[in-house]
């Protein structure tokens, strides 16, 4: 044994005998929680014994007769393999008449003249010791009938050889198997091999049944000519008679073939491993399948369990073992055995007791990125004894994650199905069991997709010029894209002169060789897209074009060699025109059964000018040759001379036959007539024949004229029948032909579907389930199973309104099927009916089943009435879907001040029979934003939002706000809404208007000015921005005179007046005004001169701002 390890070795490299090791073995693996073992392994060593001596005896045989060449290899371990070669080492050729059979003799259905030679070898192959052993060559001699001579007549007896008649055609007798019926056994999942070799003259045809239904689709196979029926995986259902038909001309044989499927056992739910916590309740279940039924046997630690150590916790039911009130000593491996006469199953379950606080194995702070629209799978891989329950929040302080948005999986892992920008964030997992409770951290990010928002195009380019095709893409920012240019699928060609730039491929000095696809891939850790452009090169400005054209068409059509199915045709091709000729088509018309109408009979080669052509009886052809190049096809030749072939049998039967039944006592047979030319002569009519499948009846038959259908009056319902339609006319019968499987008209099945249960899955999901109908009653090809499901309306409604059924169809032999989009806290009906192609069967009792509660759907309106100063009414109806039992209503709501800021959050829970509510001590002249929304005991549904404003007191003096709570706005009047405000802001913009173009005009009335003037103009009290103790003048700008002011637009808190973007500002001369001199004191710049920096947009004193303060400068 290798040293720490379980692994045996056993080595006869180094002598020893192989045979000193057989036997069975079985490892056993123990510490102090148990013992569990493995299943037995059998050790035999390889065997390849020597052909027996035998003296071997020349077959004499007579041309026709059959014959069997006898192997019987040597019994080895494994079995050999078996061939048949000549002394050349050359295998021995097989046919339909020749061939070899599972057991390894060479069978001859019927022996020709060509069959007789001396070294018929047969040769045993055993692959494990890689070796080969030949038998004894076999000598075969063919005698024909008329040259016997005298030396082998005196070696016959009389009788042999003047009771000898010439070469005659027989019949088919089966060689193997013997006799009319044989058994077969074959194991679950093996490959059912069934064979059937026929003797007969001219050779028999193997053709295979399966009586009272059909070979298996997709697991049949047939080998050796169709001698060998091989079925794959076989299983209990492939028991049964098999029937082989071997058939030639002058009748036919059969052999049935019963096979039994037996199986080893094999699992349906084998033990698994089972972690307890002490005191709590657990079963292990060993559940097999075979047959015979296999035996259940329990083991614990090895040892049976009759004789194991007593343990009160443990009860043996059969295939179960039921554990109760486990405790730490409990821990123990069980091994269940399941065996019958073909074999045996062996697995170990450990049951381990233990108690552990919940573990999460996920690192902490693992981080997840996927692109925006694809899922994300979130882990949360845990252990714990009791099993721990998960829980999922979002964010450090979110409430539990539920809804149909996320999906819970068994393992703790988290899946948002579409993840969006707003899934980003951190996610906490909390395993908790009654032995403590542990929590987890992981992020996730979710990415904008890679995009290609401009692709590359096609391109046209002429040879040695260059071409550029662009790539550029848009992508998340916090990805790294690398982008990857293919030509062809492949990477692009090692040459200077394919320049790969940030978002594009320059090729320069294009070649043909650049021809092609090129494709621009970009790839980022998390996806991937790519385009594609495709770049054609052309040649220079081109020299004088060779004038291409189709070709001219064939003439001298020549016919020779008529027969009766054949004919020689011959023609001379026409010019070329600078494209060579490819292929020729070739044409006929057939005049007696078409006129006009040409058919394609053959392609050949453009190097061709003759072609040996088949035909067909009963037709009078004419020919005609087209002949093809790269520009196109030529004018048809004119047509050859006419050529009638002579009638014949037909040659062939009508295909597509069916029998469907379009009435419940009838069979409607139909096939597809054969065309004029397949008739091979006059007088075309169909025999067509048919009788109930699985009955010994003879053949019922009728002919009918040149139609494609005949119905079939009297039968009973959905039964199977064999059909098969004959074609024949004035000179035969056409071949036998082969038989279809048809079934009489179909009736209404006869029983509704039993058991039907209804496991409702969530308040808009259920699961039905139903028993099958038996197939006889179906009367029919069964389609499926419709289930109609309807609401059922409540009783004090008294509505006798339609009730919509609602009907989902499940196709096949279905047993159960989903019902989606059910209404929450709804009662409903349902029944399921059986269909087949006639219709429907009766219904399953009505079964009655309700949803649960939902969350109801948002108030259906939501209204404020009746404002005052410090009051609002709230009027609201009711959810127009409850989805449940309504159990309150809540109410949000928040200031909202003059900027749009939202002040604190009130919430407010209404009980669920009120319809209205007056809030008091609200702040006066203030909006108010409410957020109003239903609940039942599920949770909350979604919310809708109104706004109001309470009104404003007829003094219009502002008031101390008085009893409102902590979480309301400060009160203030918003006078920027006054009528009185508005005229006064109106009248000092255009003061302020008209001292601007008042300014302008001094200004421009000369061009610099000297210091002294300045120095004056300073002093002018109309142009003077006014000082500090002055007041100031309002923000304003012309741009701005019809907005009304806002926070952000009142007077700046340092009393300077803001510089507008105008270059004739006021400011340009005032003396705060960072201005530039010149050296005589001339003003310079006018326009340089630095303005005064904008207050932030909300900057206020500590007073409320007010258009009142604004307008003290001028009073």
């Amino acid at each position: 044994m290798k040293p720490n390890s379980g692994t045996l070795v056993i080595n006869i490299m180094n002598g020893g005998k192989a045979e000193a090791y057989e036997g069975v073995y079985q490892c056993t693996a123990r510490n102090e929680r148990g013992a569990a073992i493995s299943n037995n392994i059998v050790i035999r060593p390889s065997r390849s014994p020597l052909w027996t001596k035998e003296k071997l005896e020349p077959n004499q045989v007579r041309e026709g007769d059959s014959l069997v060449l006898h192997c019987r290899p040597p019994v080895g371990l494994p079995p050999p393999i078996i061939f048949w070669m000549d002394n050349a080492f050359q295998r021995l050729p097989q046919s339909e008449r020749v061939s070899q059979g599972l057991n390894g003799d060479l069978y001859f259905s019927n022996v020709q003249p060509e069959d007789t030679r001396e070294d018929y070898i047969c040769y045993a192959r055993f692959n494990h010791t890689q070796t080969i052993q030949q038998k004894q060559p076999i000598s075969v001699k063919v005698f024909p009938m008329d040259s016997l001579n005298d030396t082998i007549a005196a070696n016959l007896s009389d009788t042999d050889i003047y009771g000898a008649k010439p070469v005659t055609e027989r019949q088919p007798v089966l060689l193997t198997p013997t006799g009319s019926t044989s058994t077969k056994v074959e194991l679950r999942g093996n490959v059912l091999l069934l064979e059937c070799i026929a003797a007969g003259l001219p050779t028999p045809v193997i053709r295979w049944i399966k009586e009272g239904g059909e070979l298996p689709a997709n697991r049949t196979f047939f080998e050796n000519f169709k001698k060998t029926l091989k079925i794959i995986d076989v299983s209990e259902a492939d028991s049964g008679n098999y029937k082989c038909i071997a058939r030639n001309t002058l009748g036919s044989a059969h052999h049935v073939i019963s096979v039994t499927v037996k199986a080893a056992p094999y699992w349906i739910t084998a033990p698994r491993n089972l972690v307890l916590s002490p005191g709590e309740d657990g079963t292990l279940i060993c559940r097999a399948n075979g047959n015979p039924k296999p035996n259940i046997s329990w083991l614990a630690n090895g040892v049976p369990i009759a004789i194991a150590p007593e343990d009160p916790s443990r009860k043996v039911d059969g295939d179960t073992i039921i554990f109760s009130h486990v405790q730490e000593r409990s821990s123990s491996v069980y091994q269940c055995n399941a065996s019958n006469e073909y074999g045996y199953l062996l697995a170990n379950a450990f049951v381990n007791v233990l108690a552990e606080p919940p573990r999460i194995l996920t690192p902490p702070n693992k981080l997840y990125q996927v692109i925006t629209d694809n899922p994300a799978l979130l882990d949360c891989a845990y252990f714990g004894s009791p099993k721990p329950e998960i829980e999922w929040f979002k964010g450090v302080k979110g409430s539990i994650l539920r809804g149909n948005e996320y999906i819970f999986h068994d393992n703790g892992t988290l899946e948002i199905p579409v993840a969006q920008k707003d899934s980003t964030g951190t996610y906490t997992c909390v395993a908790r069991n009654e032995l403590g409770k542990i929590q987890n951290e992981v992020q996730l990010e979710v990415k904008d997709p890679t995009m290609i928002i401009k692709q590359p195009e096609y391109k046209v380019i002429q040879r040695y010029s260059h071409v550029s095709f662009e790539c550029i893409i848009k992508h998340d920012s916090t990805l790294l894209p690398t982008v990857i240019w293919l030509k062809d699928n492949n990477e692009l060609p090692d040459d200077e002169r394919f320049l790969v730039g940030k978002d594009n491929l320059t090729i320069m000095n294009v070649t043909d060789k650049d021809d092609g696809t090129y494709t621009c891939i970009v790839n980022t850790t998390l996806d991937s897209v790519s385009a594609s452009a495709v770049l054609t090169v052309v040649a220079a400005p081109p020299t004088p074009a060779i004038i291409y054209a189709r070709p001219n068409p064939p003439f001298d059509l020549e016919l020779t060699g008529q027969l009766e199915r054949s004919v020689e045709l011959s023609w001379v091709p026409g010019d070329e025109n600078n494209s060579p000729i490819t292929t020729f088509v070739i044409e006929y018309e057939d005049g007696l059964h078409e006129p006009g109408v040409w058919h394609l009979q053959t392609e050949v080669p453009g190097t061709q000018t003759t072609v040996q052509l088949k035909l067909s009886p009963y037709v009078n052809y004419s020919f005609r040759v087209i002949a093809v190049n790269e520009i196109g096809r030529s004018q048809p030749s004119e047509p050859s001379e006419q050529y009638l072939t002579k009638s014949a049998n037909p040659d062939e039967n009508p295909s597509n036959v069916q029998g469907i039944g379009s009435v419940p006592d009838n069979l409607v047979i139909t096939w597809e007539s054969l065309k004029g030319f397949q008739s091979n002569g006059p007088g075309l009519q169909y025999k067509v024949s048919w009788r109930q499948k699985d009955f010994d009846d003879e053949w019922t038959s009728v002919i009918v004229a040149n139609v494609s259908k005949y119905i079939v009056s009297g039968t009973p319902t959905f039964v199977p029948y064999e059909i098969k339609v004959q074609a024949l006319n004035d000179l035969g019968y056409a071949p036998e032909p082969s038989e279809v499987i048809g079934h009489s008209g179909e009736d209404l099945p006869m029983v509704a579907p039993g058991n039907v249960q209804v496991h409702v899955i969530n308040s808009t999901l259920a699961k039905v389930h139903w028993d099958p109908v038996p197939l006889k009653t179906v009367r029919g090809h069964l389609q499926g199973y419709k289930v109609y499901y309807w609401k059922v309306q409540s009783l004090p409604r008294r509505s006798r309104r339609h009730i919509e059924k609602k009907i989902l169809t499940f196709r096949g032999n279905k047993t159960f099927g989903m019902l989606p989009g059910l209404e929450p806290y709804s009662s409903y009906k349902l029944n399921v009916r059986v269909v087949n192609g006639k219709g429907e069967g009766p219904a399953s009792p009505d079964k009655v089943f309700k949803t649960p509660e939902g969350v109801p759907s948002s108030p259906s309106f939501l209204k404020i009435t009746n404002p005052t100063l410090d009051s609002l009414t709230l009027e609201w109806g009711s959810p127009t879907h409850p989805n449940g039992v309504l159990t309150s209503y809540i109410l949000k709501f928040q200031p909202i001040n003059n900027t749009h800021e939202l002040g604190p959050l009130i919430e407010i829970r209404i009980p669920a029979n009120e319809s209205s509510l007056i809030l008091k001590n609200l702040n006066y002249s203030t909006r108010y934003k409410f957020y109003f929304n239903a609940q039942t005991s599920v949770g909350s549904g979604s919310q809708i939002t109104e706004e109001a404003v309470t009104i404003m007191d007829e003094a219009g003096i502002l008031h101390p706000a008085v009893g409102a709570g902590k979480a309301m706005a400060s009160r203030q009047v918003d006078i920027a809404t006054q009528g009185w405000f508005i005229g006064l802001m109106c009248a000092v913009a255009l003061l302020i208007l008209i001292l601007l173009i008042v300014c302008f005009i001094r200004r421009n009335k000369g061009g610099k000015y000297p210091v002294k003037e300045k120095e004056d103009a300073h002093a002018d009290p109309e142009i003077q921005p006014m000082k500090e103790d002055d007041g100031t003048f309002g923000e304003y700008s012309d741009a701005e005179d019809h907005k009304p002011l806002k926070k952000g637009s009142r007077t700046p808190s340092d009393r300077t007046v803001k510089k507008e973007d105008s270059d004739d500002s006021l400011v340009d001369y005032g003396e705060g005004v960072n201005g530039q001199f010149n050296e005589d004191g001339s003003f310079i710049g006018q326009y340089s001169g630095k303005k005064e920096k904008e207050p932030a947009e909300g900057n206020e004193s500590s007073e409320a701002p007010s258009p009142v303060n604004a307008m003290n400068s001028f009073v």
